[in-house]
């Protein structure tokens, strides 16, 4: 199924039958990538009375009780509401349609390159802002949505458990500079974009989401349509470059809910 979209002035066609998968599938039952020394995902057969909801077991059905954390259990898309006393929803942020993106791997680099967060280490590894300006790729379009590869790009990346580690994360600085290219939408292949213990200050999502240190009201927040989904994966097949990206989440309650991010290559329309 092809479709024919005009974008920047240029007509490009996208197969909407073959869009490249970004989330990483999430297995109940083996291993699963996690965050924050959160417990794993987990699927239960319902037990009400004398009814067991496994087949398995001879009941008539399938029914099961689904635990997660959505912002530690595998992808996920969130939004300003992860830092306010308000509460909103992910899903109602989440736009519909598809979105222009843009594709950019970058390889972290060390700390002391950029430096500016309050509490790096010397061992910390960045996705800094020299980085993102040296591989950022030209597109036939204003993006409104950025992907980030982190390199090296490891398969491990879709079951890894980063809980005590320090992954690599975002610099202030590069956390600014999407905000100055007008990124609303950012989806990144680390468990998150700051340090795992930064002593509660979340710099990135405080810039990204335009929202002051300190400040957890919601009418704070200069870009409350913003989101950022985290712990996704970039097969290699995917190119840097130019893409449509769709968001898709379910209608569920909470600041954070599982994802599904579909990447669209372009191709130019033949007549």
């Amino acid at each position: 199924m092809h479709a024919s979209i005009l974008l920047g002035g240029r007509e490009v066609r996208i197969d909407l039958a073959q869009p490249l998968d970004l989330g990483i599938p999430l297995d109940f039952h083996g291993a699963q990538p996690r965050h924050f020394a959160a417990p794993a995902a987990s699927a239960t057969a319902l037990q009400v009375g004398d009814f067991s909801g496994a087949v398995a077991s001879g009941a008539s059905c399938n029914c099961e009780v689904v635990t997660l954390v959505p912002h530690c259990n595998g992808t996920h898309t969130e939004c300003v509401g992860h830092l306010t006393r308000e509460r909103l929803d992910a899903w109602r942020v989440v736009p519909a349609g598809l979105l222009p993106a843009i594709l950019v791997s970058v390889t972290p680099e060390a700390a002391a390159l950029e430096g500016s967060d309050p509490v790096p280490a010397a061992q910390d590894r960045l996705v800094t802002r020299r980085a993102l300006e040296r591989a950022w790729p030209r597109a036939p379009f204003e993006p409104r949505a950025l992907i980030v590869r982190t390199l090296p790009n490891d398969i491990a990346k879709r079951s890894r458990d980063y809980s005590g580690t320090t992954p690599p994360y975002l610099s202030r600085e590069a956390a600014q500079l999407m905000v100055e290219r007008g990124i609303l939408h950012l989806v990144v292949d680390l468990p998150s974009l700051d340090r795992e213990h930064d002593g509660g200050r979340l710099s990135a999502h405080r810039l990204f989401f335009g929202l002051p240190p300190g400040a957890s009201n919601l009418a704070a927040a200069a870009r409350p349509d913003a989101t950022v989904t985290e712990l996704a994966y970039v097969p290699d097949a995917a190119a840097d470059g130019a893409f449509l990206l769709e968001l898709q989440v379910p209608a569920l309650g909470g600041d954070a809910v599982p994802s599904r991010p579909l990447l669209y290559a372009l191709a130019e329309a033949t007549r």
